[in-house]
């Protein structure tokens, strides 16, 4: 699997990152062994998690699989202190108190000494940000995280981090990456969160590539028992792409699919992992079953008209002042 550099930072991760949300809660441990195994096989390292995941037990069940399944040297641990996933539950607190007390949380969980990225993962008000990039600061100065990162930043908490971060004199922390929500489905970090990434140096890590699951065509006829829409805890994160619009982006994905004799899941993953400054497209899967199917994208490159076609489909709205022309202000 090609490796890409994360960021300016000199730090390479594969061009596809295991995601681990999942684990713990409704991904065992037998089929959790059998997809890191799988991934790492396939040339695989970034694998990507949070304090947040299961209450811990995500991070848990990494730990009990580092050295007995996969080898720890061979893998790039990342993940998140702060608060919960977007929209779900937990309250988000990014005080250098709470921040360094997950670590060292996620440290003990994972049986880790370090990990190799660490990420906030919310912006609050409620912590002035000179203290929630302290925190990060420290994490790498003593020795307990290798990178630092964000996720979920707007645009403008995205810059203003970054510069902070290059402004401070002799820093150890400077932002690598940022981790946002990036799929045919949610383009809307290309409006500011993109740009600046890009012109900050900041490798951009893609979170549900799949839009949450629907891309991959599995929704067009209803809700199947077994997927995460007909689960309590996951049916309010996947029913925000169950409308109209994702439906006809889905059937444009699908009929690309049946002419590159692709899965519609590598054709949305694919278009992801292949926009510009997109380090790695992270994607968890439930069952090995299902990350092989993944990993099976690995190969696939879109043709130019196809990509032209869900660029279209799939086109983000602009308005004032990002979609305003050079040259056509008065």
């Amino acid at each position: 699997m090609e490796q890409r550099r994360l960021g300016g930072s000199g730090l390479s991760v594969s061009r596809l990152g295991l995601g681990t949300m999942t684990w713990g809660r409704d991904t065992d441990q037998h089929d959790a062994r059998e997809q890191l195994k799988a991934f790492a096989d396939a040339g695989g390292t970034l694998v990507d998690t949070a304090a947040a995941y299961g209450n811990g037990e995500s991070e848990k069940l990494i730990g009990a699989l580092l050295d007995s399944a996969v080898s720890r040297a061979n893998l790039l641990i990342a993940t998140k202190a702060g608060g919960g996933r977007p929209g779900g539950p937990g309250r988000v607190d990014v005080s250098r108190r709470a921040l360094l007390d997950q670590l060292d949380d996620s440290l003990d969980r994972l049986d880790l000494d370090y990990v190799d990225l660490w990420q906030v993962a919310a912006w609050s008000d409620a912590a002035p940000m000179e203290e929630t990039l302290g925190a990060l600061e420290h994490a790498v100065t003593s020795g307990r995280a290798r990178y630092a990162g964000v996720s979920n930043y707007a645009g403008w908490q995205t810059a203003a981090a970054a510069v902070h971060q290059r402004a401070v004199a002799g820093t150890q922390a400077p932002l690598v990456s940022t981790q946002v929500e990036y799929s045919l489905l949610e383009r809307g970090v290309e409006r500011e969160v993109l740009p600046a990434a890009a012109r900050l140096g900041l490798g951009v890590l893609a979170w549900s590539p799949l839009g949450r699951g629907v891309l991959t065509g599995k929704y067009r006829s209803g809700t199947p028992a077994d997927s995460r829409a007909a689960t309590t805890h996951f049916a309010p994160f996947v029913d925000k792409y169950l409308d109209a619009r994702s439906a006809k982006i889905v059937d444009a994905v699908c009929t690309a699919a049946d002419g590159l004799d692709a899965l519609p899941l590598e054709v949305a993953l694919t278009w992801v992992r292949d926009r510009p400054g997109v380090a790695a497209a992270i994607v968890g899967a439930r069952t090995a079953g299902q990350l092989r199917d993944v990993l099976g994208s690995d190969d696939l490159e879109l043709p130019a008209e196809i990509r032209a076609a869900l660029d279209e489909v799939s086109a983000l709205e602009l308005g004032y002042p990002e979609g305003v022309a050079p040259g056509s202000r008065p």
